[in-house]
C-alpha cells in the first residue's frame, strides 16, 4: 500500500474494504508487466482529480507489488517543494507532477531527465497523447516539439469543455452550440436572474483563474499572445482585433447574460452555480465533471452535458491546456529514476487509463476513449474531450510564464470589473508582456495600440 503524506486533511490510504474490493474489480490482471523496483516518491497536489490518481497508485501497487509514496500538497506548495527538491545536491522527489504553468521551468532548466535517456527500451504509447507536443522537449533549439527528446509523461491532460444543462436544451428545442454566438443567443435565453443565469463565468484574479477561462475565447476567435513561440517569435499579438472580439464578447456575456459578481468569481463558485442548478452554461476544466452527476453535492444530477468549446465560424476549438506532466528528477538515485520510469510505463497503458477513468480520472490515452465505457452514460464527457484534446492549445513555452500570467490575471479582472474597457486592458496587457520578454532578451515586439 503506498504511504501517503498529505500536508493538508489526512486522508486513509484507502477508504476500507469496500475500496479494495473495488480495485480488486479494476485489476487489469497486467502485473506480471511491471519489473520489481524499488520505492519511489511522486509529489503532486491536492485538486480536484487527486483521488482518482491515488486510486490508480494503488492499483499499480496490487498489480506489480511494487511501492510508491505520494508527497501531496497545496498547489503553490508543491511548486514550491519541487522547485527546492531540483535544485539540492539530492532530490527529495522522484516523480515530479509539473502544472502546465511550470513545466517548462523544469525543461529549461535541466531539473529533469529524459525518459528515454533513462531507459532507451522505453516506448511511449502511440495512443498517449502528446498535449501540443509539450511531453518533448529539444534542449539545444529549447524548444517543444516531437523532434526533441521524451521529457515527461502526461498525469492528466484537464482542458475546459462547455458543461450545459442538457434537460432545459430539450425542453426549449436547442441543440449544443458550435460557434460563439449560438452560445450568447442560448445564454441569453436561459438568463433569467437570480434563479437561472444564462452563463456563469470566472472572472476573479488568482494564480491562474480568469487568464485560464479567457483562453478558450482569445483562441477561439484566432487571437494569441505570441506571434509564433514555436519558431521563437514572441512578439506580442494580444491587443490585435482578434483579442478586442475576445474580450468584447467575454465580457458582454458577463454583463448582459451571466452572473453579476462574475468579477469576483473563481472557480469553486463557478462549478458551485451550475451543481445548484443555477447555471445554464459553465466552461470548465474537465476534472470538475464527477460533481455534476454526485448526489451529494449535486441537484442536476444527470442533467449536464458537455461539448467542445466554442469557437468562431470556419475556425477549430480551441481549449487551453492546463494540463499536469509527470517528469523525473534528475538529482536522485538511479534505481529511483528506474522506478519511476517502471510505473509510467505501466500508467500509460490502456488498461491502466480505463481503469483510471472508472476511479474518476481523466485518460491519457485515446484507446480508452475508444473502449466501450465510453458509451456509457457516466462518462458522455469523454467523446466530446476525445474530440478537443488534439486542438488543445499549450499557452505558454517559455519559463517565465508566471509573469505573463501575473499580467493578464489583473488587466483580465479589471475589465471583467469595468474598472477599464477592453481597449484600454489589451493596450496595458500588452506592453507590460512585451516588456517581461524583452527584458529575458527574448525576441519581441508589439502591435500598435487598438485605438
Amino acid at each position: 500500500m503506498s504511504h501517503t503524506k498529505t500536508f493538508l486533511n489526512r486522508r486513509d490510504v484507502l477508504a476500507g474494504a469496500g475500496a479494495g474490493l473495488a480495485l480488486s474489480a479494476l485489476a487489469t490482471g497486467h502485473g506480471a508487466r511491471a519489473a520489481s523496483v524499488p520505492p519511489f516518491t511522486i509529489v503532486i497536489n491536492q485538486s480536484p482529480w487527486f483521488e482518482s490518481f491515488r486510486k490508480t497508485v494503488e492499483l499499480y501497487e496490487k498489480e506489480s507489488g511494487n511501492k510508491v509514496e505520494l508527497d501531496v500538497n497545496p498547489f503553490a506548495g508543491s511548486l514550491e517543494k519541487q522547485r527546492n527538491s531540483v535544485r539540492a545536491s539530492r532530490g527529495q522527489y522522484d516523480l515530479l507532477i509539473m502544472n502546465s504553468g511550470w513545466f517548462a521551468e523544469m525543461y529549461f532548466g535541466g531539473f529533469v531527465d529524459a525518459i528515454s535517456d533513462i531507459d532507451p527500451s522505453f516506448k511511449l504509447d502511440p495512443d498517449v497523447y502528446s498535449l501540443g507536443e509539450t511531453i518533448y522537449f529539444d534542449p539545444v533549439k529549447k524548444t517543444m516539439t516531437k523532434t526533441g527528446k521524451l521529457m515527461s509523461m502526461p498525469i492528466s491532460p484537464l482542458i475546459p469543455l462547455l458543461y450545459y444543462r442538457g434537460d432545459l436544451y430539450k425542453e426549449a428545442g436547442l441543440k449544443a452550440p458550435e460557434t460563439f454566438a449560438e452560445l450568447e443567443t442560448n445564454a441569453r435565453h436561459f438568463q433569467k436572474p437570480p434563479r437561472m443565469y444564462g452563463i456563469v463565468q470566472r472572472g476573479a484574479r488568482g494564480p491562474h483563474t480568469v487568464a485560464y477561462d479567457f483562453y478558450p475565447y482569445l483562441y477561439g476567435f484566432g487571437g494569441g499572445i505570441f506571434k509564433d513561440q514555436a519558431a521563437g517569435d514572441y512578439s506580442v499579438v494580444l491587443n490585435d482585433e482578434k483579442g478586442r472580439t475576445a474580450l468584447d464578447y467575454y465580457v458582454r456575456l458577463a454583463k448582459e447574460a451571466g452572473h453579476p459578481k462574475t468579477a469576483s468569481l473563481d472557480q469553486a463558485e463557478v462549478i458551485q452555480n451550475m451543481v445548484t442548478g443555477k447555471a445554464a452554461h459553465i466552461m470548465m476544466v474537465i476534472a470538475a465533471w464527477s460533481q455534476m452527476d454526485d448526489p451529494a453535492k449535486s441537484a442536476v444530477v444527470d442533467k449536464v452535458e458537455f461539448a467542445p468549446t466554442p469557437h468562431a465560424p470556419g475556425l477549430p476549438t480551441a481549449p487551453g491546456l492546463g494540463h499536469w506532466l509527470g517528469g523525473i528528477a534528475r538529482n536522485v538515485p538511479d534505481d529511483r529514476k528506474r522506478a519511476a520510469v517502471e510505473f509510467l510505463r505501466w500508467f500509460q497503458t490502456k488498461d491502466a487509463q480505463v481503469a483510471t477513468a472508472k476511479l474518476g480520472g481523466i485518460p491519457i490515452n485515446a484507446a480508452a476513449y475508444r473502449d466501450p465505457i465510453s458509451q456509457e452514460r457516466q462518462f458522455r464527457w469523454m467523446k466530446p474531450l476525445a474530440e478537443s484534446l488534439p486542438h488543445a492549445v499549450n499557452i505558454y513555452q517559455f519559463p517565465e510564464a508566471s509573469e505573463v500570467i501575473a499580467i493578464l490575471e489583473l488587466g483580465l479582472n479589471r475589465a471583467v470589473a469595468g474598472e477599464i474597457t477592453s481597449v484600454e486592458a489589451l493596450n496595458s496587457m500588452s506592453d507590460q508582456i512585451q516588456t517581461v520578454m524583452a527584458k529575458y532578451n527574448y525576441n519581441t515586439g508589439k502591435l500598435p495600440p487598438l485605438r
